[in-house]
């Protein structure tokens, strides 16, 4: 058949997208009616039913996934004359928020075959960095899948453990006595972030959001994200003016801003949004999870040029991406070369992600560094369309395309399920 001319595909299949329905809308519709746009009602309840849903004492929602990790460094006290290590396979956001916080980023390499930091990288790290003052490390789940963090306990020291989970909301970690917690449950952690963006798990449309157990960061990052601005009387410093007189306030009015914070401040419409999307959680992991295993099954029969992601051990994954690891050049097929053809079919793809060590910006601060799995993992990753709006005839259409585009055939029974839907 002739794909690139073929009408079968009436629908595009990005590699990502939201999934939003009527409920959505009239969540979102319903706060447009009421008296609260900006910072009101809906923030706190949001922030509230997704810290139950981690499992974590307290909830801070911002603007940004990039806004909630400069907030996380800011607030532990990480500046000038910090390192924090971070692995090379991650987004942007993740090193440019330490230098945000005027720290300096240490890059750790990843597992070639997943992408993820492990403890052996995390300990090469450090023995590269003698005599820095190494500050923190941020562990960056990726595909829906967890840094196995249990890994990390004995060799972190005095360290601030942060997550960056924006790909795993939803997933499960184990500890050493096979003990499950939630990803944002801050057990191996001082706290975790997440991302609302379009494509995550769940979408405010833009927002980031943080967990943690600590009571006096929770109150810090909150002050923070409002321009450093405190109301409560009993912490300001100019009693005359903050304190008692009717009913326990002089000037109701009075603020003070005892250092210097940001407008990271998400709004009631983006969190009625969100609250609505929590909802269906449940059924956007289930249906991810569902996709990505059918991906798995085919990928696997492809030849040993391509395989899935490999999975860790002491996770139980929420699939935010489905990534294929092809050898290109033992296939004999550039990278782009597939990408452009499938997106002649409607199918788009992505790549997750370029090490970030490899960027211009990174090159000139910190010179060329040698990070073997993080370049092979790169040379070889492709993010395959994702999200629950997806059937199972959608995975079966991509990956007969990849096939053919690959000039590969499938080992044993090449029949797909005839009951996909």
């Amino acid at each position: 058949m002739n794909w690139e001319s073929s009408s079968l595909k009436k629908k595009p299949l990005p590699y990502g997208r939201q999934f939003i329905d009527e409920e959505d809308i009239e969540a979102v519709v319903r706060t447009l009616r009421r008296d609260w746009l900006t910072t009101g009602p809906q923030v706190e309840e949001f922030e509230k039913r997704f810290a139950t849903e981690v499992n974590a004492d307290y909830a801070i929602a911002c603007s940004s996934g990039t806004a909630a990790l400069h907030l996380l460094y800011i607030a532990n006290n990480i500046g000038p004359g910090d390192y924090v290590i971070i692995p090379s396979m991650t987004f942007l956001a993740t090193a440019n928020a330490v230098r945000y916080s005027g720290a300096e980023v240490i890059f750790s390499d990843v597992d070639p075959n997943n992408g993820l930091m492990s403890a052996s990288h995390f300990e090469d790290a450090i023995k590269r960095s003698i005599n820095k003052n190494i500050k923190a490390i941020c562990a960056v789940h990726l595909h829906g899948q967890c840094v196995d963090m249990d890994g990390f306990s004995d060799k972190i020291g005095e360290l601030v453990i942060l997550e960056d989970a924006c790909h795993s909301l939803g997933a499960f970690q184990s500890n050493k006595s096979e003990k499950k917690f939630r990803v944002g449950s801050c057990v191996l952690s001082k706290a975790t972030m997440f991302s609302t963006h379009a494509v995550k798990a769940i979408t405010t449309g833009e927002g980031g959001i943080i967990t943690t157990n600590d009571e006096n960061l929770a109150s810090k990052l909150r002050q923070l994200r409002s321009h450093g601005v405190i109301r409560n009387k009993d912490l300001g410093q100019n009693k005359s003016l903050s304190l008692v007189e009717i009913n326990n306030f002089k000037q109701p009015w009075y603020y003070e801003m005892r250092e210097l914070g940001f407008n990271y401040r998400l709004s009631d419409i983006h969190c009625a949004l969100g609250i609505s999307q929590l909802r269906k959680l449940k059924y956007f992991i289930e249906r991810r999870n569902s996709l990505r295993k059918r991906y798995e099954n085919y990928l696997k029969r492809l030849g040993e040029f391509v395989q899935p992601v490999k999975l860790v051990p002491n996770c139980t994954p929420a699939w935010h991406l489905s990534v294929a690891l092809i050898d290109f050049n033992s296939i004999g097929v550039s990278r782009s070369e597939v990408i452009n053809k499938l997106r002649l079919r409607g199918i788009g793809t992505q790549v997750h992600y370029i090490p970030v060590h490899q960027q211009p910006y990174y090159k000139e601060r910190y010179g060329v560094l040698e990070l073997p799995g993080a370049s092979t993992y790169y040379s070889r990753c492709l993010s395959l369309p994702l999200w629950p709006g997806m059937d199972l005839k959608d995975v079966d259409f991509v990956i007969e395309s990849l096939a053919e585009i690959l000039g590969l055939t499938f080992e044993g029974n090449t029949s797909f399920d005839a009951k996909a839907k």
